[in-house]
């Protein structure tokens, strides 16, 4: 499958690493479907993208219900799906025993819902749809990448509710990439080191360069377009399926 015959949808899609893959999409001759919960960020990002090739749904990832409905948009848009790309995230940082108290259970529930129960149910609600497609010649019909964190095997303190819903994503995509094998549909795993996301861009500068400092090479961080450069490699590349792949210039977190 090649970047102009994508259909794609796209959560976290008005900003951060979900934004960048749209744009490298629609760049490249494809259609993108934004779901995001910012309906102004959404708005300027199909402003920018272009409304013939950009739709945007406001839309909770892990409310069943709104992301079925966000799909059927989808496919309505671009007529047709074939590619899933989750990027809707939280960082959810906390210590297990905080100064005053645990951790509350809605804390930690809260990545769990939106990380990792948000990108099943975008990809199964897809996969529905995409399980419909004609195949390719390899008898593909449709993609799911998800996005990880190194922190899924490096988790440090404060992150026990990020890292769970991490690992969690790396656990679940190659079960899943077996069990649509017989629909012709991938399963794939980014897990990126760190990155210059919205979140960490309004980081103090020399916060900002000790993180990039920390990666061994390139010490910098990483850019979003490097993430949507390997989302592009995993879709035009058919024989990738059923793993995760470290997007992070070797690094490995320490303990804090």
């Amino acid at each position: 499958m090649n970047l102009s015959d994508t259909k794609a949808i796209i959560s976290g899609g008005a900003s951060g690493l979900g934004f960048a893959c749209a744009e490298h999409i629609v760049n490249h001759g494809g259609q993108v479907t934004l779901i995001d919960i910012n309906q102004q960020a959404g708005d300027e990002a199909v402003a920018n993208l272009g409304k013939e090739h950009a739709h945007f749904v406001k839309a909770d990832v892990s409310n069943e219900a709104e992301i079925k409905t966000a799909c059927d948009a989808a496919k309505a848009f671009s007529d047709g799906l074939n590619v899933v790309i989750n990027c809707a995230g939280v960082l959810a940082g906390g210590r297990v025993l905080g100064r005053e108290e645990p951790m509350a259970l809605s804390h930690f529930n809260k990545a769990i819902q939106v990380n990792l129960v948000g990108s099943f149910n975008l990809s199964k609600a897809a996969a529905f749809l995409m399980q419909h497609n004609d195949a390719d010649q390899d008898g593909q019909r449709g993609v799911i990448i998800n996005t990880a964190s190194v922190a899924a095997y490096e988790g440090q303190i404060g992150q026990a509710a990020y890292s769970a819903s991490k690992g969690g994503i790396v656990g679940m995509t190659l079960p899943m990439a077996r069990e649509l094998t017989r629909f012709g549909i991938r399963v794939m795993t980014i897990a990126p080191g760190v990155f210059l996301t919205p979140m960490v861009a309004g980081l103090p500068d020399e916060i900002k360069a000790a993180l990039g400092a920390s990666v061994p090479f390139p010490s910098r961080l990483g850019e979003p377009s490097e993430f949507a450069r390997m989302a592009e490699h995993i879709i035009e590349n058919t024989y990738l399926n059923g793993s995760t792949i470290r997007l992070d210039g070797a690094v490995r977190l320490e303990p804090k």
